[in-house]
C-alpha cells in the first residue's frame, strides 16, 4: 500500500521519515514527497564496473559542477545529482523514486534504485538530460519519492555501502 500525505506527514514527525527538505509543506504531495537537487556532478572518464558480489565493483569518479547564481546549464548527457532530502526508512516501509512529469516534459529523466527498509541517508540519482539540454536551478524539484508499506516488517534491513551516505557532509553545512 502506498502511503498517503497524512501518513507521510505523521511519519516525518514521529520517525524522521524525511529530513533536510527545503519546504516540507510544499514538498509533500497527496502520495509522495518531492525531492530537490542539492548538487550536480559530471562523470569522469573512468568507467564503472559491477559484478555479482561487489568485490570488483567500481563506482566512477565524479566532479561537482558549481551552480552560478543558483543555476547550472547542462548539455545533453548523463549526470549524477544528490538530493537535499535524507530518508530514514523503518522496517515496514520501502520507497521508490520517479521523475517529476515536468522534468520529463523538458526531455530529461531521473533514474534511481529501489530504497530498502532500513536505508538511512541522502540519495543520489542519474540525471539523463536530453533534447537541447537543461537549465537547472539549485533546489529544483526533480523527483518524487513514493513510500510503500510492506505486508509485514522486514526481518533484515538494508546494510549496504550506501547506508548513512552523505549525512555527515550535510550536517556540517548551514541551513539556507
Amino acid at each position: 500500500m502506498i502511503l498517503s500525505k497524512q501518513e507521510i506527514l505523521e511519519r516525518i514527525k514521529r520517525d524522521s521519515l524525511v529530513s533536510g527538505a527545503i519546504d516540507i509543506a510544499s514538498q509533500v504531495q497527496p502520495a509522495s514527497v518531492d525531492l530537490t537537487v542539492e548538487k550536480v556532478f559530471a562523470f569522469e572518464s573512468e568507467a564503472g564496473a559491477l559484478d555479482f558480489d561487489n568485490s570488483e565493483r567500481v563506482i566512477p569518479k565524479t566532479s561537482e559542477i558549481p551552480f552560478e547564481k543558483d543555476w547550472v546549464d547542462l548539455k545533453p548527457g548523463n549526470y549524477k545529482i544528490r538530493f537535499n532530502e535524507a530518508v530514514r526508512l523503518p522496517a515496514g516501509i520501502a520507497a521508490l523514486t520517479t521523475a517529476r512529469s515536468s522534468l520529463a516534459r523538458c526531455g530529461s529523466l531521473v533514474h534511481v534504485g529501489w530504497w530498502d527498509p532500513g536505508y538511512e541517508g541522502r540519495g543520489e540519482a542519474c540525471l539523463v538530460v536530453g533534447g537541447a539540454g537543461l537549465k537547472l536551478k539549485r533546489n529544483a524539484k526533480v523527483a518524487q519519492m513514493i513510500f510503500v508499506r510492506l505486508s509485514e516488517e522486514a526481518r533484515e534491513l538494508y546494510s549496504g555501502i550506501h547506508q548513512k551516505e552523505n549525512l555527515l557532509e550535510k550536517s556540517r553545512q548551514p541551513k539556507k
